[in-house]
């Protein structure tokens, strides 16, 4: 079983398991968001965490502060690049490279999509 099905058997186990009431509304939620998983890592979801609030961003600011190496960084940043979810402004200062991000329409409507996700799983928790 390749890992994206057997992500998504786990999710509709996770949507089975909970109570009448509340897994068909977490499962039509779950539907409509389709649980990005590109949003869905502890560096991705940072990034566009980490840009939501203060943008533009550089990629010092943000290896800085989720402590992670330049190209674990720069590949996260361009799955969300590629993805459209930010945009990325190279420049130089003086004679040193210079990146900077920002989040882009799609990346916050992507980060509010995993968010009222995640907002729906407590939600539906809570009601056990």
């Amino acid at each position: 079983m390749s890992t994206r099905a057997g992500a998504r058997k786990r999710q509709e186990g996770f949507v089975r398991g909970l109570k009448p009431a509340a897994a068909p509304a977490l499962a039509r939620d779950a539907d409509d968001a389709e649980f990005d998983r590109l949003v869905y890592g502890r560096v991705r979801l940072g990034i566009l965490s980490a840009l939501a609030v203060s943008e533009p961003l550089t990629f010092n600011d943000l290896k800085a502060l989720f402590e992670v190496t330049d190209g674990n960084l720069s590949a996260h940043a361009r799955k969300l690049e590629d993805a459209g979810y930010i945009s990325c402004r190279k420049m130089f200062e003086g004679r040193r490279p210079r990146s900077e991000y920002r989040l882009t329409s799609a990346g916050r409507k992507a980060l509010n999509r995993y968010l009222a996700h995640i907002e729906a799983v407590i939600k539906a928790m809570r009601r056990e």
